[in-house]
């Protein structure tokens, strides 16, 4: 029988790493719809320290005011331990990934630095047999945000940063250019991209090289030496992954005709010079979605898209990832072990 309490990492106050407790909480069930996960992995994101930092980049009245303890956390692999009466697609003793809620509790944490996690089923897939619940745990947010910017966007919610759908773009043959290729959502969107059949510039910093050629990019740039907007021209498509005020350099790299995406378009004041020059600026945000992770498991299965790991820490030193998150320049993703 299972016990009523579980480890967590779990926020009482916002703050900087120091501010993650490692403590007993209660261990959560499975509502209609839900399976519980005993987690064995978690995918570390952006989103996490911007919660736990209490969303302080954002307008005050964006910045959200929890309740208090919140469990940070979207990204998990591991082992059904329960299901719902309703549930028939998955049971007891399957091996799962997700993206856990997101982003309808973004504000709040979706509980995945846990020993379990009770996730809606929609949300769910059955992990990749061909590789370790790390690199499974790695992959959720990260590699559905470069999927829903460049393969399917997936489904009909409301834009939160535009007025009109985003809508990816046709790769085979093209010129496409990723910004910040080193990181999480990079390595990944220049794997689907070669996987679609596009010409890749990858930019990132120098100690990224020998991993973009591992995994085929067509030209890498250092942009600690040279200005990739300086050097390109022509390209049919931008993915900033980094995004931000800066983003609007990469207009000067396109063709008429050409796509801009930032992945965080905040700050981004090119519009007009975009529609000068005609050039689409588009953007999206990330939902879950056990379907689409479905989709790239056999991908992930069959090693046409790998996940690097930057570092791994245990479930109890979360604090520490966080630290390692702070000091930049990961390459793939940071994860937690859960025992």
């Amino acid at each position: 029988m299972m016990s009523d309490t579980m480890k967590a990492v779990r926020l009482h106050e916002f703050g900087g790493p120091e501010v993650l407790r490692y403590e007993d909480a209660p261990r959560p069930t499975p509502a209609p719809g839900e399976a519980l996960v005993k987690v064995h992995a978690v995918g570390l994101n952006p989103p996490d320290w911007y919660l736990r930092d209490g969303y302080r980049s954002l307008p005050p009245e964006w910045q959200p005011h929890p309740t208090f303890p919140l469990t940070l956390g979207s990204d998990i692999s591991g082992v059904i331990a329960a299901v719902a009466g309703d549930v028939g697609d998955f049971g007891v003793g399957d091996e799962v990934y997700a993206m856990v809620r997101f982003p309808h509790h973004v504000m709040e944490g979706s509980k995945a630095y846990a020993d379990y996690v009770s996730v809606p089923v929609s949300d769910l897939a059955r992990k990749p047999a061909g590789i370790d619940h790390i690199h499974a745990a790695g992959a959720p947010m990260s590699l559905l945000t470069a999927w829903q910017f460049l393969i399917e966007l997936g489904h009909d919610a409301p834009n939160p940063f535009q007025p009109y759908r985003h809508e990816p773009v046709p790769l085979r043959g093209r010129k496409v250019l990723v910004n910040g290729a080193g990181g999480g959502v990079g390595h990944l969107a220049v794997q689907l991209a070669k996987w679609q059949g596009a010409r890749v510039i990858a930019v990132a910093s120098g100690k990224n090289e020998g991993l973009m050629r591992d995994l085929g990019v067509d030209q890498f740039i250092d942009y600690t030496r040279m200005a990739a907007e300086e050097m390109v021209r022509d390209a049919d498509l931008v993915l900033d992954t980094v995004g931000g005020p800066d983003t609007g350099r990469f207009l000067r790299t396109l063709k008429r005709g050409g796509a801009l995406f930032p992945v965080y378009p905040l700050g981004f004041t090119g519009h007009g010079e975009a529609e000068t020059l005609g050039i689409t600026v588009s953007t999206t945000q990330v939902r879950s979605s056990g379907a689409q992770l479905a989709q790239a498991a056999r991908l992930l299965d069959n090693g046409t898209v790998r996940v690097v790991i930057d570092s791994t820490f245990p479930l109890a030193l979360a604090s520490q990832a966080h630290q390692r998150a702070a000091r930049g320049n990961i390459q793939g993703k940071i994860a937690l072990t859960v025992a």
